[in-house]
């Protein structure tokens, strides 16, 4: 008889109802379902999920924990609204972990495999217009690739829940770019440094891109 005890397999754990609601309610805000500011009902969300208050408000805790949802006492839980406070924060967050993407990829050798891929994004943005939801969706996926191609489980971990808020700054953003800006070309120039090898030159443009994504988001809420 095998002696199963002595490999390495990990019991199967399945997904608890609450993590598949958390992950249900990242998308919808994510998406835009529910807009900063926005708020939550408990009991028309359980309704509408066909779940129980229990999970629910056990999803929502853990999304108020990772910063998506604030609580405000007597009132219940909202979006938090997209403050140049919190705005700068996350763009901090967001150019620390890419950069340790970077670094990373670089490291090892793995910046031709993944400037392949970036690459690939960077063509469907290319056929996008600048305010679409093709070309947000693609603004996602390039940075998405760009942080697991480090294949840190961490890195990824926290990035994809700062992707959410991402998807919030992009969404507020997007009306901001003319037709004499090439929203295109810093991807490009990102993924051309990395498929370079050249740690300076990719931390340069990953550096400048944020900086001009937040002074997008920003500007406005300041006004």
């Amino acid at each position: 008889m095998t002696d199963y005890s002595a490999m390495s397999l990990e019991p199967v754990v399945q997904e608890s109802t609450p993590a598949i609601i958390a992950r249900s309610l990242r998308r919808a805000i994510a998406a835009g379902d529910f807009p900063p500011g926005s708020q939550l009902g408990e009991a028309a969300l359980a309704k509408h999920l066909g779940v129980s208050r229990g999970p629910l408000r056990e999803a929502m805790q853990r999304l108020t924990q990772e910063g998506l949802l604030v609580s405000h006492r007597n009132r219940g839980l909202f979006v938090p609204e997209l403050t140049p406070a919190a705005v700068t924060d996350m763009y901090l967050l967001r150019t620390t972990i890419e950069r340790a993407a970077v670094e990373q990829i670089l490291q090892v050798g793995d910046g031709a495999a993944c400037a392949a891929r970036l690459d690939a994004v960077v063509a469907r943005m290319a056929e996008s217009s600048p305010d679409s939801p093709e070309m947000m969706a693609a603004d996602l996926d390039f940075h998405r690739e760009l942080v697991e191609a480090a294949h840190s489980e961490r890195l990824s971990r926290v990035h994809e829940t700062v992707i959410v808020e991402t998807s919030m700054c992009l969404r507020a953003m997007a009306s901001t770019y003319g037709r004499d800006e090439d929203r295109v070309s810093e991807h490009r120039e990102l993924a051309d440094a990395i498929g370079a090898g050249d740690l300076a030159r990719a931390t340069a443009a990953l550096t400048a891109h944020m900086r001009d994504g937040l002074a997008r988001v920003v500007r406005p809420l300041s006004s």
